[in-house]
């Protein structure tokens, strides 16, 4: 993956000390007990929920999500903590994404609580003023010109305009010779939203994209090195539905395409960018989240805990453990000992350093994060089987385990080791709340 954080520049600007000006917290602290003289208690944690698997299986509730939601709503339907919906869905706009969640779990929820694993683009702003070409299926264009592009291109344009492309369906065939219907510009970048519907076709002229630098006029050119830019959404490789087993996600289209240019080129494909869970990026984007409803509604700053609810151990128990691992590292940067003794044991300051330059690129763009902790839960009611659990022994572990997480993520047993393993997300909440010790009035 080429570089990520400096596409991020110019989005969110607001710190942490401005957030909390902007919150206008009101109410005295009481000494005894540490919360705010309201009645309602404060919340000093997040709930970042994933949706397939874990609230709903297709477009069925899961009934522990009913369950679990009473409890995190109060009688006027508005949510007693701060609630972030992370989804690596990416075949819809935020606000259908929302709509939908609000029918089915009967719970009024907003655009801002849901999280796309399409929605970091809106930070490459680099990209919205080139001509992209986009995959995936549902409204893609539209997904497209939303999170900021501005000249776009999809499979099916592309395949009307060269038809003699698409040649694996023999039904799908011209009948007789043509020639371009109607002229592309050259195509400068491509964006991967999601599985498409058509994998073939999909497949055949993103490689052709990629071979031709983008003009599909000319004929492959297999030794182009660099290729065009190529920013993947969601790499899971599977995900959970009303079927009794997983079923295929866009991350085992990734693999396909992956291989096929290797095949073809003896190179292999690079991304500019990876987003969706397990990304840090998409966790930090969710923390940002939480840190505004805790402004709107007033509640006590700052958000020091998330959780993380999810039913994939390679997605979102790798992802929340991965983001922990960057926010415990960034408390002990803090303290005079810990970096002296991580100068110490490596003998350079080169680490420090470089942790400092991503913190500098975290603050420019989303405000540097008010959390100190990001605890993963595992539920048994999506992907995972409770019946092949990860071995506890590490190099057992690293034998026996097959890694399900996309190929530029690196396995790390610890990643995949979940903070707590319930029945379902209403055990989730329960357990949460009980760590917390917090009691909704």
């Amino acid at each position: 993956m080429r570089g990520l954080l400096p596409f991020y520049r110019g989005l969110y600007t607001l710190s942490n000390r401005q957030a909390s000006r902007k919150a206008g917290i009101v109410g005295s602290r009481c000494g005894l007990c540490g919360t705010q003289s309201n009645s309602k208690p404060q919340p000093r944690f997040g709930l970042l929920f994933d949706i397939d698997g874990v609230l709903v299986r297709g477009r069925m509730p899961i009934p522990a999500a009913t369950k679990a939601f009473e409890k995190l709503v109060d009688s006027q339907g508005q949510f007693v903590v701060p609630v972030v919906f992370v989804t690596n869905a990416g075949n819809c706009l935020r606000q259908t994404k929302a709509d939908q969640l609000s029918h089915i779990l009967g719970v009024p929820i907003t655009q801002d609580q849901v999280i796309m694993s399409h929605s970091p683009l809106r930070m490459f702003k680099k990209f919205h003023d080139k001509c992209v070409l986009v995959s995936g299926q549902g409204p893609v264009l539209e997904i497209a010109k939303n999170v900021g592009f501005k000249n776009v291109i999809s499979i099916d344009m592309l395949r009307e305009s060269y038809p003699l492309l698409d040649m694996v369906d023999h039904n799908r065939r011209p009948k007789l010779p043509s020639n371009p219907v109607v002229s592309l510009p050259k195509i400068e970048a491509v964006v991967l939203f999601g599985e498409p519907i058509r994998w073939e076709t999909n497949l055949q002229l993103i490689v052709d994209i990629l071979l031709t630098n983008g003009n599909l006029s000319c004929s492959h050119q297999t030794q182009n090195t660099p290729h065009l830019p190529l920013l993947a959404c969601n790499m899971d490789l599977m995900w959970m539905a009303e079927a009794h087993s997983p079923r295929f996600g866009h991350g085992t289209f990734l693999v396909c395409l992956e291989n096929i240019y290797k095949k073809i080129t003896g190179k292999d494909l690079k991304y500019e960018a990876l987003m969706g869970k397990p990304s840090e990026l998409t966790y930090h984007f969710a923390e940002y989240l939480i840190r505004s409803q805790a402004m709107q509604r007033q509640w006590e700053l700052p958000i020091t805990s998330l959780y993380a609810i999810g039913d994939n151990l390679m997605t979102d128990i790798y992802g929340a453990n991965l983001y922990n691992r960057y926010l415990e590292e960034r408390v002990a940067r803090k303290n005079p000992k810990a970096v002296a003794k991580m100068v110490a044991a490596t003998g350079s300051t080169t680490a420090v350093n470089r942790e400092e330059e991503i913190d500098s690129l975290w603050e420019s763009e989303l405000a540097l994060p008010s959390a100190t902790s990001c605890k993963s839960v595992l539920v048994c009611t999506g992907v995972y089987n409770p019946n092949a659990e990860v071995p506890s022994d590490a190099n057992h572990c690293i034998k026996e385990t097959v890694f399900h997480g996309h190929r530029d993520f690196i396995f790390d047993p610890g990643l995949v080791e979940p903070g707590h393993i319930v029945q379902d997300v209403a055990e989730a909440v329960d357990l949460i709340f009980e760590q917390e010790k917090f009691v909704p009035q």
